[in-house]
């Protein structure tokens, strides 16, 4: 992969299941210096940055060493986020990485990039993996994804995916968990901020379907293992668990 590539965590201090998560301690590290620590033993991206509108998520992150841009408290997504730092991004490649990941595979962020490389009209590179065994899938804040035999997206929903006449399919491994970390090229980073917000992207709630309304490709990637997020305090107190055992 010859293009240069960079990964950038958003981060924010306002959640409403779990204020000032990215500042929660364990281990004697912050949450996002977890998944800053994470995202830097990738092999393929040559920097690691921190995108947050918070001076102290950007002091925690100066106070290991990590690289911090400061944003607007007007994005409202991820994506807005880092499209407001891409001006300044001398990159090809960005890595969406989720500030609230912090079992994030490193070697995946090395594989998403080497997709995009390897395939020139593949645009966006994402990631799925097999449903947790004790998720229900129809948990709505669990996102499903169905693709192509060559690892096209075909569609994204929050429903059971794919659904059959007596139900949900639970076999030849669907359903596939999307996990949220992408690799954009520039370009298309840039086309996606300019699009208007899409009919099913309003429906469902989920952005990753305005590049699909719009003949936008997404390659998914079928990722080993699943990442658990940090959504909840309970989240948190698993993730300690967890590490403890380690």
């Amino acid at each position: 992969m010859s293009a240069r590539a960079v990964v950038v965590i958003p981060a924010r201090y306002g959640s409403t299941r779990l204020p000032g998560k990215p500042l929660l301690k364990a281990f004697g590290r912050t949450l996002i210096e977890h998944v800053w620590a994470r995202a830097k033993l990738a092999k393929l991206p040559t920097e690691v940055l921190v995108a947050t509108d918070d001076e102290r998520i950007a002091e925690a992150v100066r106070s290991f060493g990590g690289q911090v841009r400061m944003t607007s408290r007007a994005a409202k997504t991820g994506s807005d986020r880092i499209g407001e730092l891409l001006p300044s991004l001398a990159a090809d490649v960005i890595v969406n990485v989720q500030g609230d990941e912090p079992d994030t595979d490193p070697e995946l962020i090395d594989q998403l990039i080497e997709a995009l490389g390897q395939e020139r009209e593949t645009q966006v590179a994402t990631a799925a993996a097999p449903f947790p065994a004790d998720e229900a899938v129809t948990n709505r804040n669990r996102v499903k994804v169905v693709m192509t035999e060559t690892g096209r997206a075909l569609y994204f929903s929050r429903a059971p995916i794919p659904h059959g006449k007596e139900g949900p399919i639970l076999a030849g491994g669907w359903p596939l968990l999307h996990l949220g970390i992408y690799a954009w090229r520039r370009e298309a980073l840039a086309r996606f901020l300019r699009l208007p917000q899409s009919p099913l992207e309003v429906l469902e709630s989920l952005e990753q379907l305005r590049l699909l309304e719009h003949g936008i490709p997404v390659k998914v990637l079928r990722a080993r293992r699943c990442p658990t997020g940090i959504d909840t305090p309970e989240d948190f107190e698993a993730f300690v668990r967890r590490g403890a055992v380690r």
